[in-house]
């Protein structure tokens, strides 16, 4: 294990990620959330393919029949998916927010689905680190927006595609294994167009920007899979929470969002149970 290379790996796909947000909100505000799913997804595959072609690996192979590797790919299909449909919906800034949660249910995962032995203080951490997502959601608000739960959706769809990546075996090529999962959300794109808005003409700056998010979505997809190949999980994983400079920076600057004080607290709720399980979890393998 690398655990410095992890943790840089992870910071540079936050980044990453964030920038890819902001094209995304950009994407699906000018084109139906189906046609935008496609155009990423088919984007992704393509390039992530070649990559893979590049290096000798062959695009059909039993590793796309691996059950971890088709649990991953179901997980990529509903968090993208929700979490494409929710940047159409709600803010940046409360969709960031609430996929803080995902180094929460990522233990709660590896508890429940892996085995993995939790103390009754990571436990709590994990009922407290909730409640503080329940304030972001603040689901009894007068303003309450239901679609929020996609973002809920995105933060379980995100949390299960990590777990799922660590029994992969570490011989399949991170490339592949990323083009499987593009590929899916493409054909999930596809799915959904009729009932999104069908297809519409991208214009020429659409046609300039969606190409960039993919490139961007490469490099995100790319480093957050091998921060989680090459660091320990404990380590790398606090890593994550960079993102929230990055998106809440670019929501701020770019799409003039501002955060309500439960929202803030409900962040720091998160970030602080996040960060507690994660050093005992540390501990724990000491």
């Amino acid at each position: 294990m690398d655990n410095l290379k992890g943790m840089g790996w992870m910071t540079l796909a936050m980044l990453a990620f964030a920038l890819t947000d902001m094209v995304l909100v950009f994407a699906t505000r000018a084109l139906p959330v189906g046609q935008v799913l496609f155009l990423f997804g088919l984007g992704g595959a393509v390039l992530f393919g070649l990559w893979a072609g590049m290096q000798g690996h062959r695009w059909v192979s039993p590793v796309l029949l691996m059950r971890p590797v088709m649990v991953r790919n179901g997980a990529e299909v509903l968090a993208t998916v929700s979490f494409v449909f929710a940047l159409s919906l709600i803010p940046l800034s409360t969709l960031s927010a609430v996929i803080q949660a995902n180094p929460l249910l990522v233990t709660l995962g590896a508890a429940l689905f892996l085995g993995e032995k939790v103390g009754w203080k990571r436990w709590l951490a994990i009922v407290v680190g909730l409640f503080g997502v329940l304030l972001i959601v603040q689901p009894g608000a007068a303003g309450f927006d239901p679609n929020i739960w996609l973002a809920v959706a995105a933060a379980i769809g995100l949390s299960l595609r990590d777990l799922a990546t660590r029994p992969v075996p570490r011989d399949v090529p991170t490339p592949l294994l990323a083009s499987y999962s593009f590929a899916a959300v493409s054909v999930a794109g596809l799915a959904v167009m009729p009932f999104s808005g069908g297809w519409t003409p991208p214009t020429p700056v659409m046609a300039l920007i969606i190409p960039g998010g993919v490139l961007l979505g490469m490099v995100a997809y790319f480093a957050i899979t091998a921060a989680m190949r090459v660091g320990e999980i404990a380590v790398v994983t606090p890593m994550r929470y960079t993102r929230l400079v990055f998106a809440f920076a670019i929501a701020m600057v770019v799409f003039d969002e501002s955060l309500d004080a439960l929202t803030i607290l409900g962040v720091a709720i998160v970030v602080a149970t996040g960060l507690f399980t994660l050093w005992r979890e540390r501990r724990a393998r000491g």
